[in-house]
């Protein structure tokens, strides 16, 4: 049985892919939204391209068709609203365009090694869930494996009945992972949806911001951004995630030991939480 310290601790961590523990900035997608549309001869904007991050990606085309901008320029290009032929048609171009370069974004995000080592240390399971498809994950987690990165758990958006913000990605993992009540996991991410999906699934939330998709800047950007201006669009980004809800916000990945140590004093402060 475990102790009383132990039943009150976190147990486990779900990690969102794409801008939060690989491919910096969360790019790969981005560009690939961006030019599904350019290609038809429509100009959508990075900002509103971002701005469903972390759906499912058939979902994510269907909200990028409802924003009233891009729907008017639809119909001024077409002559009548998009229709289901369409999103079909704009998904099959987004999966090719994605493959091409999923390789090459599968690069895990300065600090995730070391703090996977930490957590594991700690005898902390490392769990995931992406907005990506089990066919796009396999690519990404294979050669994410390459550089060291190997969660226990990997849950596509595809293997469940439905993506974020719903929470049954995260309830799949807390059973692969075999961890429970699920208020000893703490659910990571870089969007509002991953902030979503983990309160629906009632975990603790914690949102990252440099190489995340809020921020939406390269690791170069960062370094290269007037502090003042960095600072400005990271107050922002965290006000964003606080009002969705998010439990906390930090800086980059490696900040989430602390987060952690929080959780954990939070925890064992009340010892009538729950029963194990």
């Amino acid at each position: 049985m475990e102790s009383a310290k132990e039943c009150k601790e976190i147990q486990a961590v779900i990690f969102d892919w794409a801008g939060t523990t690989v491919d910096y900035g969360c790019f790969a997608p981005v560009q690939a939204f961006v030019e599904i549309f350019r290609i038809r001869g429509i100009d959508i904007t990075i900002k509103e391209a971002r701005e469903p991050m972390g759906l499912l990606k058939m979902d994510h085309i269907m909200e990028l068709l409802k924003m009233k901008r891009i729907s008017n320029l639809w119909v001024a290009k077409f002559g009548k609203e998009p229709d289901e032929r369409d999103l079909k048609s704009l998904y099959k171009d987004f999966e090719a365009l994605l493959f091409k370069g999923l390789k090459e974004t599968a690069k895990p995000i300065p600090g995730v090694i070391e703090l996977v080592g930490r957590l594991r240390q700690q005898g902390i399971k490392i769990g995931s869930t992406t907005g990506y498809t089990r066919e796009m994950i396999d690519v990404v987690k294979k050669e994410a494996k390459k550089w060291g990165y190997q969660p226990d758990s990997i849950v596509a958006s595809t293997d469940v009945p439905s993506g974020r913000p719903a929470p049954w990605m995260c309830f799949k993992t807390a059973m692969n992972l075999q961890v429970y009540p699920l208020s000893k996991i703490v659910k990571v991410g870089d969007t509002i949806s991953d902030i979503k999906e983990g309160i629906s699934a009632g975990m603790w939330t914690v949102a990252v911001l440099k190489g995340g998709s809020e921020i939406g800047l390269s690791e170069a950007e960062i370094n290269e951004m007037d502090p003042y201006d960095l600072q400005k669009r990271m107050k922002h980004a965290e006000n964003r995630f606080l009002n969705a809800g998010g439990d906390f916000v930090i800086d980059e990945i490696g900040d989430l030991l602390e987060i952690i140590d929080r959780i954990n004093y939070r925890l064992t402060e009340k010892k009538d939480i729950f029963v194990c």
